[in-house]
């Protein structure tokens, strides 16, 4: 999978997405164009890093809509909603509902690119928290039962002696499970195997 950021353009006037299009392809930005959510939708990846500049107001699927839809498909990309004036109490609903902020018509240049710029860095973050806990849930889905049952002791504070106790095994067995515990969860301590545990919602339970 490529790192770099796709801008992804959805208006239903094209001299507008084309405008916007020209404006962020001349710092160098990978745009994408589509003449409605629809379309968008057809062809989008949410792995790739960006985001999406939608106008509110398109015949078909409104932008409104289109929010819900990415929504509904857990999709990551920040979005930007573009506006008219009138519809300025519309575009603040819409960041009600995830968007990440509004932009009036006509669109001031340097608003854009500081927005955009600040919406592929928070993709960029967003896709590798994911990353990360896709990995994390990968190493826990690793784990035995027995090494899950040490896993939750350590997180309680439980001592070796403690451990082999509550589970009626030795020490030299619960040595060894925590020592594969620890292998599998890549933690070289009990503080960070603590991190990555509480990391992955264990201990809310």
């Amino acid at each position: 999978m490529t790192d770099e950021a796709v801008i992804h353009v959805v208006d239903d006037d094209q001299a507008a997405r084309e405008g916007l299009a020209f404006l962020l392809s001349a710092l160098g930005l990978d745009v994408r164009c589509h003449a409605g959510g629809a379309e968008l939708l057809a062809v989008l990846d949410p792995d790739r890093p960006g985001c999406i500049l939608a106008d509110l107001r398109m015949p078909g699927m409104s932008g409104l809509e289109l929010l819900d839809a990415l929504r509904d498909r857990d999709c990551p990309l920040p979005v930007i909603m573009i506006t008219g004036h009138g519809d300025v109490p519309a575009a603040v609903r819409a960041m009600q509902q995830g968007a990440l902020d509004f932009l009036e018509k006509p669109v001031n240049g340097m608003a854009l690119v500081t927005r955009v710029t600040e919406a592929i860095a928070i993709s960029r973050d967003t896709a590798a928290a994911r990353r990360m806990r896709a990995a994390l849930d990968d190493r826990l889905a690793s784990l035995t039962a027995r090494e899950a049952e040490v896993a939750r002791a350590v997180l309680a504070g439980r001592l070796n002696k403690q451990i082999a106790a509550d589970l009626g095994i030795s020490q030299k067995t619960v040595e060894i499970h925590r020592h594969n515990l620890m292998d599998k969860m890549g933690a070289g301590s009990a503080a960070e195997l603590v991190r990555r545990l509480v990391a992955a919602g264990w201990g809310q339970d």
